[in-house]
């Protein structure tokens, strides 16, 4: 009876350890098999001339290695830890919680042995067939369950603003891919969409802008909401601005979509309704990285011992630099300059490697030694080193794109005075050449510090023993 009272009193952290590890080793996965096709860009002779490991095969599974792999585990690990420790009960039906891990284990190996194999459905962010598509349904429809179920049963009357921006992530990313997902299978591995022409591809970008501004924003910043504190021992600089931020942000980003179908059969009142709302995006955007920056005031001395907060505050940084950009980028003038260049592919890298990668390694750094019952990660200076590969891994890798960008939009809109063509299609290709080995230099060097983030992770757990933290007994502030 004891024994059931003291499992009862405890929050369910075997499902957090479990995610967080996998998040680590997807981690090193995914990007390993980015810097694989980044190198392939420079010498294409790394195709192998095999169907499986050509580029187009491989670079969605990259994609979807990073994004659902590495920070959807991410995702699933502290949206657990933070929504148990702010409402102080455990879990809701542990079990379930149990199989969500199980399940999108068995999502992502799907994932890895379908896409290489030349399985996909062409879509960006949705490549996965129809079978798999329907078990991310029943994964994230429990995940949604376990999440809800325990905000219901809390102890504390208020609700974190982190739990807001995890709860609205759930039911949108749940939303997005049923509605984006639905199909007509037309055998087991093949199926096809149920839109057509210009609303399959509405319907695609209203999704596929979403996961980016749902999965891989809202979610990460229900991460900085709860962690940044944490970490300061600061509170969050201001509440009021994180309601604020919330509401509108999550109103806003459900209309920018169109914003990728600039200058394509999307009827021009919706390219302007995407480019206007992809506009007013800035404000929210820049009120939620303000208040995760501020929070530091007074706390500003810890950057200079504590790589750990380091890694929120540049993600922070570069969550500014991203939602400027974005913006920017919509705008048609400019569209016309970037889209379809490198330029794009550094922006989104910019968000994803700087924004969710960097707050991810630093919730993960956060959590790891508090599940496995230890005072703080085996190596504080692998961290460190860890951080600066990683910075200078991004910037590399970015500034090569914006410059390889910029050049060849310039060169394909560039024409002699009779309007030829000044430069042909391969001779863009050519120049970009400089670059991409830039560009590869700065992914080897973000690989080479999940790499030692992995050796460190594996180390503090081995070293350390689950632990068991336990609920209070009385309701106090998270």
């Amino acid at each position: 009876m004891q024994d059931q009272n003291i499992e009862s009193s405890t929050y369910n952290d075997a499902v957090i350890r479990q995610f967080s590890i996998m998040a680590v080793v997807w981690g090193v996965v995914g990007m390993l098999v980015g810097v694989i096709i980044a190198a392939q860009l420079v010498w294409p002779e790394l195709n192998l001339g095999l169907p499986w490991t050509s580029f187009g095969r491989l670079r969605p599974l990259h994609t979807n290695a990073v994004i659902f792999a590495f920070g959807g585990c991410t995702l699933f690990a502290t949206s657990y830890y933070v929504v148990q420790r702010t409402c102080q009960v455990k879990l809701f039906c542990g079990k379930l919680a149990s199989f969500t891990f199980w399940g999108w284990q068995l999502v992502i190996l799907a994932a890895a042995i379908s896409l290489p194999l030349g399985y996909t459905q062409g879509k960006e962010y949705a490549e996965l067939e129809w079978p798999i598509d329907l078990l991310i349904a029943v994964v994230w429809v429990s995940y949604a369950v376990v999440f809800f179920g325990t905000i219901a049963r809390r102890k504390v009357k208020h609700i974190y603003v982190a739990n807001w921006f995890f709860g609205a992530f759930i039911l949108t990313v749940a939303l997005l891919h049923i509605v984006n997902s639905a199909a007509i299978p037309a055998s087991f591995m093949k199926s096809y969409s149920a839109y057509a022409g210009v609303q399959d591809a509405m319907v695609q970008w209203w999704y596929g802008h979403n996961a980016v501004g749902f999965f891989l924003t809202a979610g990460f910043l229900g991460i900085m909401y709860y962690f940044v504190p944490k970490q300061a021992g600061r509170p969050v600089y201001s509440y009021s601005l994180s309601v604020v931020h919330f509401w509108a942000l999550i109103f806003t980003y459900m209309w920018a979509g169109p914003h990728h179908l600039h200058y394509t059969a999307l009827p021009d009142w919706t390219q302007s309704l995407g480019m206007a709302f992809s506009l007013i995006l800035l404000a929210p955007s820049w009120g939620g990285m303000i208040n995760g920056i501020m929070t530091m005031s007074g706390a500003w001395h810890k950057l200079r011992t504590d790589p750990i907060l380091r890694f929120m505050i540049v993600s922070l940084s570069f969550y500014g630099m991203s939602t400027f950009e974005g913006p920017m980028m919509a705008i048609k003038t400019v569209n016309s300059l970037s889209h379809y260049t490198d330029w794009t592919v550094g922006h989104v890298h910019s968000g994803a490697l700087g924004w969710v990668g960097l707050v991810s390694m630093g919730a993960l750094y956060y959590m790891v030694p508090r599940l496995f019952g230890q005072k703080q990660m085996h190596s504080m200076k692998a961290i460190e080193l860890h951080f600066w590969l990683a910075t200078i891994g991004i910037v590399l890798y970015i500034s090569a794109l914006w410059i390889s960008g910029v050049m060849e939009g310039l060169m394909w809109r560039a024409i002699n005075t009779d309007g030829t063509l000044t430069y042909t299609f391969v001779e863009s290709v050519k120049a970009k050449h400089p670059y991409y080995i830039i560009r590869l230099l700065g992914g080897l060097l973000y690989l080479s510090g999940m790499t030692i983030m992995l050796w460190n992770v594996i180390k503090t757990a081995t070293s350390g023993k689950a632990a068991t933290a336990t609920i209070p007994a009385v309701a106090a502030h998270a």
